[in-house]
């Protein structure tokens, strides 16, 4: 059974593996913009990025909200933290299974 936690990281991923989404991402670290902007970049249809915001918002990567006529899109940091925690365990563990191969190669040398 796939756990919330893990289906989490599988949409974060999913979202991140995309060099648009992750264009779309960089460019609200510098703070909240409007769909058009987003789309300014790319020579896509309004369908296509309203595609890939909506993919990004799914992941809860990205927030976006409705001034009137305006939808203003904003980074939703949540799910990279998680992200970078697995990174951290990650590492964690191979770095340790790694120096402790090393150990065994310099104990046992051919």
């Amino acid at each position: 059974m796939v756990n919330y936690q893990t289906q989490h990281l599988d949409h974060t991923f999913s979202a991140l593996a995309d060099p648009t989404r992750r264009a779309i991402l960089q460019r609200l670290t510098r703070g909240p913009a409007t769909v058009g902007e987003l789309r300014k970049p790319f020579s896509m249809s309004a369908p296509a990025i309203s595609k890939h915001l909506r993919i990004l918002e799914q992941a809860g990567l990205m927030e976006r909200q409705k001034k009137g006529r305006t939808h203003w899109c904003s980074l939703g940091p949540s799910p990279l933290a998680n992200a970078e925690e697995w990174i951290h365990k990650q590492r964690t563990l191979w770095n340790g299974l790694l120096d402790s191969l090393e150990i065994f190669l310099e104990e046992n040398p051919k």
